[in-house]
């Protein structure tokens, strides 16, 4: 990005709330983020909310909460108004601004009432093929005509006029774009209702509040071209336009807001990480020249440059997202990790400390769903199998699991102190007194504890969980079975 940019930089974030926040909605967010803070220029977050008939209450809220928890603070927006508000657009509806430019296009020409009814469009629209832009005669009637229309109350539509030609338009990421104009429909700028279209308003808007950079999917592509002739039929300049790829599944679908990973608000309710989210969004597109993979937001804002975001769809593989996730647990403190974690053990034995719980869970888990997996021998003795004890890389035999948990069974009944030091000192001891390797003891220790193959922690922070009462009780019933096997 060139330096010649830095403050005079303006992006802009304008969702509409019509629902919950979806991932591709952040990562727009987020790009206009970076581009703004790496060319040290202004954020504006400005909502959309002119489509009335979709409009959800708390959305809003959802919007203005993500943007909070990912750390995404904002410039110029509602409750940080700046000098080009308000940042509504129904807001800015009462102050006439649409009207005032969507009037002044029709009186160049460059628009028209239509006076249609809804049932004459449907009809048009079933008549012409998908390729073909839907036609009446309104474009044609005299000023009398339209006068007339509207004293007799008549509802009508402003549409844009599309002119004959071609139109082309430039974007930093697919270049330049021309298209025949005879593919554009007559698109509509002001409904019925009097309010504005989003293909219009955020053109307006965008002038306005003197945005440079406009970030948005690739979708939209198709449209700019009409958005291209009413810049040009109003006499401003085009922003730089940043269209970013399709984020897609595992399939190679587009992500389907159906999916409970396309919102952001319940990967936050899955345990995934602000950071970690934001971290793995950026990835969604782009990524830095060195490859690396693990980017707090400052280092994103050092490395981001959107000319190097990808033209092709971007994969959102949810098993790389909570590998990542789980690398961002690793790196928190274990007093952070715990009150993160904590609200998740309350169906635990109380008898059990959630610390402990918690160290078992900070290196082994990715996301909430994984503790259950992982604790799921906590709250009862799993129904083992005698083969969990055997381990032939350890040289641990049924017989040598069944000698080393008899042999330091009343060793452990006469231990009280049952802390990670001491507890480890005890067995240890008892692993030189045998001469034996330390697998070979701590293999069936952890098995008989666990009970399973593989588990949480080793023998020395199992230990620490169970204490001794639980701890014997287990070893015990793993002799017991053992003993019964090998008769």
């Amino acid at each position: 990005m060139d330096k010649k940019d830095e403050g005079i930089v303006r992006t802009r974030f304008a969702p509409s709330p019509t629902g919950y926040m979806h991932v591709g909605n952040l990562r727009t967010a987020l790009y206009c983020y970076l581009i703004a803070r790496k060319l040290k220029g202004t954020f504006v977050v400005r909502i959309e909310d002119t489509d009335r008939n979709r409009f959800i209450e708390d959305a809003e809220k959802v919007i203005f909460d993500t943007l909070k928890v990912c750390n995404l603070d904002y410039d110029e927006g509602p409750n940080k108004e700046g000098k080009v508000g308000p940042y509504k657009q129904s807001e800015r509806v009462k102050q006439g601004i649409y009207l005032k430019y969507a009037k002044q296009l029709v009186e160049q020409g460059d628009a028209y009432y239509c006076f249609c009814g809804k049932e004459e469009i449907e009809e048009e629209t079933c008549e012409n093929n998908a390729f073909e832009k839907f036609k009446c005669n309104c474009p044609n009637l005299t000023k009398e005509e339209i006068e007339n229309n509207i004293k007799q109350g008549k509802p009508y539509v402003i549409r844009q006029r599309i002119p004959e030609g071609k139109t082309s338009f430039v974007d930093a990421i697919y270049g330049t774009i021309e298209v025949d104009n005879s593919e554009l429909e007559d698109m509509i700028l002001i409904k019925s209702d009097g309010y504005p279209t989003y293909n219009f308003a955020n053109i307006i808007d965008d002038h306005l509040m003197n945005i440079t950079h406009v970030v948005r999917g690739c979708e939209y592509l198709s449209s700019t071209p009409k958005y291209t002739l009413l810049y040009k039929a109003l006499g401003w300049n085009e922003p730089i336009y940043i269209h970013c790829p399709h984020i897609t599944d595992e399939e190679h679908k587009k992500l389907s807001k159906r999916l409970g990973h396309a919102s952001v608000n319940n990967l936050l309710k899955e345990g995934f990480l602000p950071q970690a989210i934001v971290n793995y969004i950026a990835l969604l597109g782009w990524s830095p020249e060195d490859g690396q993979e693990i980017l707090s937001l400052s280092q994103l804002i050092e490395e981001f440059d959107y000319h190097k975001i990808h033209k092709s769809s971007s994969v959102f593989d949810l098993k790389k997202f909570k590998w990542m996730n789980g690398e961002y647990y690793k790196a928190m403190s274990s007093e952070e990790f715990f009150e993160f974690i904590k609200p998740q053990l309350n169906r635990f034995p109380t008898e059990y400390s959630y610390e402990e719980l918690a160290d078992l869970l900070q290196e082994r888990i990715e996301c909430y769903s994984d503790i259950d997996n992982v604790l799921d021998f906590i709250n009862e003795l799993p129904d083992y199998t005698n083969e969990i004890f055997e381990n032939q890389k350890l040289k641990v035999t049924k017989d040598i699991a069944l000698e080393m948990l008899t042999k330091i069974l009343p060793i452990l009944e006469k231990t009280n102190d049952y802390s990670k030091d001491n507890i480890t000192n005890v067995v240890k001891e008892f692993i030189t007194e045998q001469n034996v390797k330390n697998g070979q003891v701590l293999w069936p220790l952890r098995a008989a504890l666990s009970g399973k193959m593989s588990s949480a922690g080793g023998a020395y922070e199992l230990f620490v969980v169970f204490k001794k009462d639980e701890s014997i009780r287990r070893i015990k019933t793993a002799i017991q079975k053992l003993s019964e096997e090998l008769k």
